[in-house]
């Protein structure tokens, strides 16, 4: 097949109106024919006619206590200077909360007002109105009412409320089946031995589970490899099958990129590219009245293309349309830059810091799936514009409950794997407490602090002179603040290498030697602090090393760079090396810190996170992690 390049870098919106338009008027977005279905069975299933109240509910008058039925009109004249009495069985009938009034009586009287002068005879002191305390026929619905109209999304309430109403079956529109065949030679089924190149193909499971919650049925096909012809049999076998078709990778314009050319060899191609950012190569198309969409390879820019262009269809498909997405306004910790002319969508963290909720942008990346496992939110970058200067108030479209959001322990500032376990210990004793952790280096957490946009930092900063942590930093960097230094714990950092050592390394020294790669730390985290401090200890210039401008955020990436064969070592802590089974030479021990403003001190942000510290099994899960000494943990060891 000839290379093709993007037929379309459209704005989206643009894109989807057009596309739907077309769909519109080639009738593939019309709702299947109705099917009737138990009304239990209907919980999210659209209805395709109105429901009509089949009977009055109630039925009969009942009574809405337990008391005694009366005919209100023996009650007339009763006071308190001139009661009344009643014969129990003839004027005054017992009942309970739900029975049939007796006939002829039409008023009830509640039993803690009742009282028995003598057995069988009652005493009342005032008048009963006509239908006190009695739920009279059709006071809920009224046969013929109609409970619900067409094209409604059933609810639990609806449920009740149709059952009341006698009726045990409606009609509502079928669910969209959604075939989503996943291509590409390099994929294979989750628990499949693993060979480099491999790429475990989830996609389409997750993919269908989008689909699913949306109210379709997936159909998970087999993965096709990246043949030309055996793509075709694979889709056109789909447009039989499905209402929509989802064709996952193979939508750009490589060699091996297929999607476009089936689409249009079997039906039309009506957009390929559209001015998105993570997500250009979606390619939007129809087969025989089946809308055939190509969707990007990438997990990132899959997702947000299925809820740009597949999600609407899905609704529309069930006569319904998609749910408001809930928005906030957050002030964002940092840049974003964004390229003119693309919109683009942005992953961020949330959290409530003072007066404000602040967003954080985590990795942009359209292959890293963790990024959507950890965001909270999504900022959208107009394609006119050129991203947002920290500070500034962007609005957010949420992905978890804003009650969660504002329950969230803001931390940034340097990396450490003690963080993720005090997250999960956060969350088991307080679930409905989290922890954001962005890892932005010690310099940058002093920074988000200066900016009121985190409940803490954390922090091991060197200092050269004296060879004391994190406190002229602070004094430096925050002067005028309350600051309380709180010990997380000490750790080993030193030189991760390739498992058995292969390269033969011995120190620091022998990174200067020829042939030896490195993997750094970015400017302002304390790993870089602390190993620029040592190599000038030894009198050795950063420029003879080759690969200290190669950066990584976190020790897990130095640790995944070294086993990757990337580098033959990084500066990093025994713990990324031991997750990853990698060789280790210690340099040095040094202090890791959460730095506390004062004036969040107080707050159950950080209260609890200090009862978490204090706990045994907190500590021994840390231990467990290796090259950690939790001596010191959760202690105050410097006050402003």
């Amino acid at each position: 097949m000839k290379r093709k390049v993007y037929l379309d870098d459209i704005p989206w919106e643009e894109a989807l109106e057009s596309y739907v338009n077309y769909l519109q008027a080639v009738g593939a977005l019309a709702p299947g024919r109705p099917e009737m279905i138990a009304v239990e069975n209907a919980l999210g299933r659209v209805t395709a006619a109105p429901v009509y109240a089949g009977i009055s509910s109630p039925h009969y008058h009942a009574s809405a206590m337990d008391g005694i039925a009366v005919r209100s009109t023996d009650t007339y004249g009763a006071s308190e200077t001139s009661p009344k009495r009643l014969a129990e069985g003839e004027e005054a009938v017992p009942v309970d909360t739900g029975d049939p009034l007796p006939d002829g009586f039409d008023a009830v009287i509640m039993i803690e007002d009742v009282h028995y002068v003598k057995p069988g005879v009652i005493e009342i002191i005032g008048p009963v109105p006509p239908l006190q305390h009695v739920r009279v026929v059709g006071e809920d619905m009224v046969a013929t009412e109609m409970i619900l109209p067409c094209n409604h999304r059933v609810r639990p309430v609806d449920i009740g409320a149709i059952l009341a109403g006698g009726i045990g079956k409606i009609y509502v529109y079928p669910r969209p089946r959604v075939a989503l065949l996943p291509t590409g030679t390099e994929l294979v089924q989750p628990g499949s031995a693993l060979n480099p190149g491999d790429i475990i193909e989830y996609n389409s499971r997750m993919l269908g589970a989008m689909v699913e919650n949306w109210g379709a049925v997936p159909l998970r096909k087999e993965i096709t490899k990246d043949d030309f012809d055996s793509l075709k049999a694979a889709v056109y076998s789909a447009a039989d099958e499905a209402d929509i078709v989802l064709v996952n990778a193979g939508s750009s314009a490589g060699g091996e990129d297929f999607t476009a050319g089936v689409i249009g060899a079997l039906g039309k191609v009506l957009v390929h590219g559209v001015a998105i950012k993570p997500g250009k190569p979606v390619i939007l198309g129809e087969i025989r009245g089946k809308p055939v969409i190509g969707v990007p390879g990438y997990p990132v820019s899959a997702c947000l293309g299925l809820d740009l262009f597949v999600k609407p269809l899905i609704f529309k498909k069930m006569g319904s349309v998609p749910p408001e997405t809930e928005k906030i306004e957050a002030a964002v910790s940092r840049k974003m830059v964004s390229p003119m002319g693309v919109e683009e969508f942005i992953r961020v963290k949330l959290g409530q810091v003072g007066d404000k909720i602040v967003a954080t942008p985590i990795s942009r990346g359209a292959g890293v799936t963790m990024s959507m496992v950890r965001a909270d939110g999504m900022v959208r970058v107009s394609r006119l514009s050129e991203g947002y200067t920290a500070g500034e108030k962007v609005p957010v479209e949420l992905f978890r409950p804003l009650g969660e959001i504002m329950e969230t322990t803001v931390i940034i500032g340097s990396h450490d794997m003690s963080l993720d376990v005090l997250a999960n210990f956060l969350h088991f004793k307080n679930p409905k407490a989290t922890l954001s952790s962005a890892h932005v280096g010690s310099l940058g957490g002093l920074s988000a602090l200066k900016r009121s946009e985190a409940h803490c930092a954390g922090m091991h900063l060197l200092d050269e002179e004296t060879g004391a942590y994190n406190v002229s930093y602070i004094k430096r960097m925050l002067p005028d603040r309350n600051i309380i230094l709180v010990n997380l714990a000490y750790r080993e950092q030193g030189l991760i290498l390739a498992k058995g050592n292969p390269r033969g390394i011995r120190g620091l020294e022998d990174l200067a030697r020829g042939g030896i790669s490195f993997v750094n730390r970015q400017r302002g985290a304390g790993t870089r602090i602390l190993l620029d401090y040592h190599l000038g200890q030894k009198g050795i210039e950063p420029s003879a090393i080759h690969g200290y401008g190669h950066e990584e955020y976190t020790h897990m990436s130095v640790a995944a760079a070294v086993k990757a064969g990337t580098a033959d070592a990084g500066m990093g802590i025994l713990a990324a090396a031991r997750a990853l089974d990698l060789d280790f030479i210690a340099v040095a021990e040094e202090r890791y810190d959460l730095c506390i403003p004062g004036e969040y001190w107080d707050t159950p942000y950080i209260q609890r996170l200090l009862e978490v510290m204090a706990l045994p099994e907190f500590k021994e899960e840390v231990s467990k992690l290796g090259g950690y000494d939790l001596r010191d943990c959760g202690r105050v060891v410097w006050k402003s």
